[in-house]
């Protein structure tokens, strides 16, 4: 199997460990063992300290499938497979597809979305969005326009990772009626799944609503537990299930017994963390809206109305690549270019799950003013 470079990850691998500022991470500030530790009742605290490190079912932990399940409405643990998101994405796209399908995936992506499903050998099409005074929007109708009779997959991501987008109900519907009215599968990245902002925007997972369908999720964006490595497939059929599981056995086998026991005490401490979350990105937000206004000649910015990023048009002259190289140079801030997204030259991911935003956003400030 060839496979091309993951741009964005090889931009992280150069800078996200050395750089002074994070401005562009798409997870929040990671709570640490203790905090975890902390929130567990005496049986969970006494599973962690009596926990053998040995090879643990490939399925999942049995208590931990049973606690995801509870997330969804008429799932079973039969209905849960727990490996890492990255994982499942992979094993998903070679499960799923063959040479030759015809895939279509949402622009711009997190690259392995729609580069394993490329790598298979598939036919890809971007569903491209609408840009308006710097609000995004992904109309149904032109999704539709790009399906084709060899559409075997579309690739959702809501809420969306990197733009923030989320979808209206109805146009949510609209999404899934195109699918099942011509049978076509969907894997729906759901790793942002309840940091909607406003309770009235949250949607069900697809699992719920679509019966050809996989929904992922896990502990790294929603629950601040990127460390843990751990996330979750939900889907109600049972054959790709079945083969899902066969073709993990070539790869990590079995999940971290650590990570397990540690989702579990998380999962059930879920508004806790959650509630953090939220309330950090709120309070960046305004802090970055802000901070456009003040800035309005150099970024075009249109609040977000879920998940922890948004996508910045970027009004330099520079394409956004260069411009990040010289700001993590000078600065030491960094921010992750459109380039990283195959998606022109213009816009930056901005992350709001850092609580220390505002010593980079005065440090920016700063630079723009005396050098833009």
């Amino acid at each position: 199997m060839k496979i091309r470079p993951f741009h964005l990850e090889r931009y992280f691998a150069q800078h996200e460990f050395s750089a002074r500022y994070l401005l562009s991470s798409s997870d929040c500030d990671g709570f640490s063992l203790s905090e975890i530790l902390l929130m567990a009742n005496p049986k969970e605290r006494e599973q962690w300290n009596s926990l053998q490190l040995g090879y643990t079912e490939s399925s999942g932990l049995p208590e931990l499938r049973e606690e995801i399940a509870k997330l969804y409405k008429g799932a079973s643990p039969d209905d849960v497979f727990v490996l890492s998101p990255g994982e499942a994405n992979f094993i998903a796209m070679n499960v799923l597809l063959q040479a030759g399908d015809h895939v279509i995936c949402m622009a711009p992506a997190y690259q392995s979305l729609y580069e394993v499903a490329r790598s298979v050998g598939t036919d890809l099409s971007f569903w491209n969005p609408v840009l308006n005074q710097a609000a995004w929007y992904y109309d149904p109708k032109e999704l539709e326009k790009l399906i084709t009779d060899r559409t075997k997959l579309i690739i959702l991501n809501f809420p969306h990772n990197p733009t923030g987008y989320i979808p209206t109900k109805d146009d949510y519907y609209k999404i899934i009626s195109i699918a099942r009215a011509r049978g076509i599968f969907i894997f729906a990245d759901e790793m942002y799944h309840l940091l909607e902002h406003h309770p009235q925007d949250i949607l069900p997972p697809m699992c719920e609503v679509y019966e050809r369908s996989i929904s992922l999720w896990g502990m790294a964006k929603t629950f601040a537990l990127a460390g843990l490595r751990l996330g979750w497939v939900v889907c109600k059929d049972t054959a790709v299930m079945e083969q899902m599981k066969r073709y993990k056995d070539y790869l990590t086998i079995c999940n971290p017994s650590t990570s397990e026991v540690l989702a579990l005490i998380a999962l059930r401490n879920k508004h806790k963390l959650i509630e953090h979350n939220l309330k950090k990105i709120a309070a960046n937000l305004q802090l970055f809206t802000k901070f456009c206004e003040q800035h309005s000649q150099h970024f075009q910015f249109a609040p977000t109305r879920a998940g922890s990023t948004a996508f910045v048009k970027w009004l330099g002259k520079e394409p956004s690549l260069a411009f990040s190289d010289k700001l993590v140079t000078n600065t030491g801030i960094m921010t992750l270019p459109a380039e990283m997204f195959d998606f022109g030259s213009s816009h930056f991911r901005i992350g709001f799950g850092r609580k220390n935003m505002h010593e980079p956003l005065e440090i920016l400030s700063r630079y723009l003013r005396a050098n833009y």
